[in-house]
């Protein structure tokens, strides 16, 4: 007796932990190292294409939240997670090579595990099967989804660059954390005046971007989260001031005052020898990323360890499709987890291959599958993405708006915060026996 998991990323990897931990075999395939898609680089497991942050990090955040329960239910990507974190102040950040290497062997380590090289063009003819190929879905397998989900399932995401921290101009940045949340150091922060941020936003809304051949649509869905800086910029002047670029919560000491505007640098690994441009996911050309992002002072000679780029990601119109164990409603016999699922991020994607694994279990042995009590993160992100009262679905990540409403109202924000996640574990801690 085993169950299929296609896909080794976040979602398929926590999947095949989950099902091997409860005493079923597991025939895990993954195409590389035969075969990359244009985002990825490395042939382990659990790459982090678009960031090394996983978000919030504090219990009474949505984000924080989230990633208790999955600690609680016993989350593989979890542990590794919080054994290879590196300084981002309130958030849990990690060093994305070791992250993915801790992931790697301890799939590949586990006897209940069989890692198969081979990219599935076919969805499996029988048997229980989790499909988490996640957003970058090769064409072949994107094609028969398509197929069985009536419909295209394309869209764009980006990435951020990456560059040298020696190459940063440090006479012209400062290191603190937002509100000073988390160590001094945790960013680097690259400040501009009026001046300079109107002249860098003109030049990045008239920047040539790339042209996308990975996909045909006439009108890519993004998710928000991911949207391309330029994009954002297109939206008005003040936009990026109001969003990535919000100097609110930051002083300059060479002047005492807050910038006009701020680009943030978070470390991309343990050794702080690589930084990312937070929230500068893009799809420019690569030598109009270094002219443009240039024009930020403290990186007028940044070197590039990787520019941005912009990929096709692939999910499905879940709340007609699925139900809230991630099975698919025409065919209990398959799961789905990941982006794919309408889950947005790195954790809610693994949270969904958590559930998905043991709900698979669950089928395999002919028991009741189990969706968590709406007050919980976890749960509260089963019924989104099943929700079949959902006309236009988009894609969600954590979030608190998404939680049945506390019986007593809450003013102070901090207080609802954690009366929501207060709420939410002890509820847990009474369906844990049913997750075992």
């Amino acid at each position: 007796m085993y169950i299929n998991v296609v896909g080794a990323g976040l979602a398929g990897c926590e999947a095949a932990y989950q099902i091997a931990k409860r005493g079923i075999e597991v025939r895990l395939y993954e195409m590389k190292p035969h075969k990359l898609t244009p985002a990825h680089k490395s042939t382990d497991f659990c790459e982090l294409v678009c960031s090394n942050s996983l978000k919030a990090a504090r219990i009474e955040s949505a984000a924080g939240l989230l990633k208790e329960e999955m600690r609680r239910i016993g989350s593989l990507l979890m542990k590794c997670a919080d054994e290879c974190r590196v300084p981002a102040g309130g958030a849990l950040a990690v060093d994305r090579e070791i992250f993915s290497s801790l992931v790697t062997q301890a799939i590949k380590n586990d006897p209940m595990i069989t890692v198969i090289d081979k990219e599935v063009t076919e969805l499996p003819s029988n048997g229980v099967t989790v499909i988490a190929t996640g957003p970058l879905t090769s064409d072949a397998l994107a094609e028969k989804l398509s197929v069985l989900c009536g419909g295209s399932l394309s869209f764009f995401d980006a990435a951020a660059p990456v560059i040298t921290a020696e190459s940063i101009d440090m006479s012209c940045a400062f290191t603190a954390s937002r509100y000073d949340r988390g160590g001094e150091d945790d960013y680097i922060n690259c400040p501009m005046n009026k001046e300079e941020y109107e002249s860098f936003h003109e030049a990045l809304v008239n920047a040539e971007r790339a042209p996308r051949h990975d996909v045909d649509v006439s009108d890519p869905k993004v998710y928000e989260g991911c949207m391309p800086v330029e994009i954002l910029a297109q939206r008005g002047q003040d936009t990026l001031r109001f969003g990535p670029m919000k100097p609110v919560g930051l002083r300059d000491p060479r002047t005492g005052h807050r910038p006009w505007a701020v680009v943030q640098l978070r470390s991309e690994n343990a050794g702080k020898t690589m930084y990312n441009l937070v929230g500068f996911q893009t799809n420019l050309k690569f030598p109009e990323q270094k002219r443009v992002f240039g024009m930020v002072p403290a990186l007028k000679n940044a070197e590039y360890v990787r520019y941005g780029v912009m990929h096709r990601n692939t999910f499905m119109d879940s709340p007609r499709l699925l139900n809230s164990d991630y099975s698919l409603k025409s065919e209990p016999r398959l799961f789905f987890a990941g982006q794919m699922t309408g889950v947005e991020g790195y954790m809610e994607s693994a949270s969904s291959g958590m559930l998905a694994g043991i709900n698979a279990v669950k089928r395999i042995k002919q028991e009741q599958t189990v969706t968590l009590p709406a007050e919980t993160m976890l749960g509260a992100l089963q019924r989104y993405i099943s929700d079949s009262t959902v006309s236009d679905f988009q894609p969600m990540g954590a979030n608190m708006g998404i939680l049945p409403p506390l019986e007593e109202h809450i003013k102070d924000k901090k207080q609802r915060a954690a009366a929501y996640s207060g709420r939410a574990l002890a509820s847990l801690e009474g369906i844990l026996p049913e997750l075992k």
